[in-house]
């Protein structure tokens, strides 16, 4: 199936919460970005999302971590398209070092996941 990853750097204007914690609802946000991706690769359109049917915070995510999106199109209706997403920390500040320090995760840290529904009305698939 269709797959599609980005990958940010959580910035201060994206901390909540005090100790520079990341609202959960922005890897929704980039989930929601994925989704908008696979629509046009696969259909040639944005779409809409539906639903999600699942999510899952699993662990804290805080400014100046990286974090990479990823999603796939894991069924294809007729004008529905079933996804299944994760966001992973693949970099982390050391503010115990330097302001400037980070390191590069040797594994990344699986901060969420979900699934979800997007629909692409028949009238606008241009790809399928």
């Amino acid at each position: 199936m269709k797959k599609s990853l980005i990958r940010v750097r959580m910035s201060s204007h994206d901390a909540h919460y005090g100790g520079n914690l990341v609202d959960g609802a922005k890897m929704l946000n980039l989930f929601g970005d994925v989704a908008t991706e696979l629509l046009i690769i696969n259909d040639g359109d944005e779409g809409l999302f539906c639903a999600y049917d699942n999510v899952e915070f699993l662990s804290p995510v805080y400014a100046g971590d990286y974090i990479e999106a990823t999603g796939e199109i894991t069924h294809i209706g007729n004008s529905s398209r079933k996804m299944i997403f994760e966001a992973r920390k693949v970099i982390a500040p050391r503010a115990d070092i330097s302001d400037s320090a980070a390191d590069v995760l040797d594994e990344p840290i699986v901060v969420c996941r979900a699934s979800g529904i997007c629909v692409v009305p028949k009238n606008s698939q241009r790809k399928m």
